[in-house]
């Protein structure tokens, strides 16, 4: 199919209420598809491949030059482009500074069976994480310190919300992000023979006397109550961060990027 190029100037055009829509997880659930908006998180989207259903822009709202040149990606690529006025694409953007770019994309939906790991793999595992912001992180420093995937299990918050796509800056498309349940994981790992390296603010050994080069899952839970038993009782080995003020405990974000560097500084040595 072409691409359409239909300038939209009204905000109850039904393309622009269907993309609205998708702001709720009920909505995308049922649809299948995902918001993706900004130039940084399309271009990752589309530098890995993941394919787009459309594209909303409107010049006016563009910070530079390079947003052309996706624009001419997408026609190229067959994606139907829906130019806007400023009033529309202001009540179709999600965030308070729009960039004058959001596509609607097919959602990113991986199984364990999909995922292919090197030898000594460095996994995180994220359980029950409630906030987008703090998974969006959590991709963004696991992909920064070249981990190999990351398994989110019991999930709270949907790996494909608008928001974990702008925390992680678009890097949900560049790095495997895969979601299943507690005992599939427990037991995925077991089968790989990847030691789980359990994160929580009441171990006695510090994350710096664990082997990190072995393979390797990292597990974090929430910050209000931790990981789950079962995590625990699986754990190779468990391990605490110092906190030596009055703070108990860190950001899970923080935590991830702690123990992911410190995985970085024993397989670099």
């Amino acid at each position: 199919m072409s691409p359409t190029n239909t300038r939209i100037t009204s905000t109850s055009n039904p393309r622009i209420k269907a993309a609205i829509k998708l702001r709720q997880r009920s909505h995308r659930d049922e649809t299948g598809l995902m918001l993706i908006e900004g130039y940084r998180e399309i271009s990752r989207a589309l530098q890995n491949n993941h394919p787009l259903a459309e594209l909303f822009y409107c010049r006016d709202l563009f910070l530079g030059k390079n947003e052309e040149a996706i624009l001419e990606r997408c026609k190229a690529m067959g994606v139907p482009l829906r130019e806007c006025t400023e009033p529309v694409f202001h009540k179709l953007a999600y965030r308070d500074r729009p960039e004058g770019l959001l596509a609607v994309a097919p959602q990113v939906r991986r199984t364990l069976d999909c995922l292919s790991l090197p030898d000594t793999p460095l996994v995180v595992v994220a359980e029950s994480i409630e906030k987008p912001g703090n998974l969006g992180t959590i991709l963004r420093s696991a992909d920064a310190a070249g981990a190999h995937a990351v398994i989110v299990c019991d999930r709270c918050t949907d790996i494909n919300n608008p928001n974990v796509v702008r925390a992680s800056l678009g890097v949900l498309f560049a790095l495997p992000v895969i979601e299943a349940s507690t005992p599939q994981v427990i037991s995925w790992l077991r089968e790989r023979k990847i030691q789980i390296i359990a994160a929580s603010p009441h171990a006695e050994t510090l994350y710096t006397r664990v082997n990190f080069t072995l393979p390797t899952a990292i597990a974090l839970g929430t910050e209000q109550y931790g990981l789950r038993e079962d995590w625990m009782a699986a754990a190779s080995a468990t391990v605490r961060i110092p906190m030596l003020g009055q703070s108990d405990s860190l950001n899970v974000a923080a935590a991830a990027t702690i123990l992911l560097y410190e995985a970085v500084r024993q397989r670099s040595g």
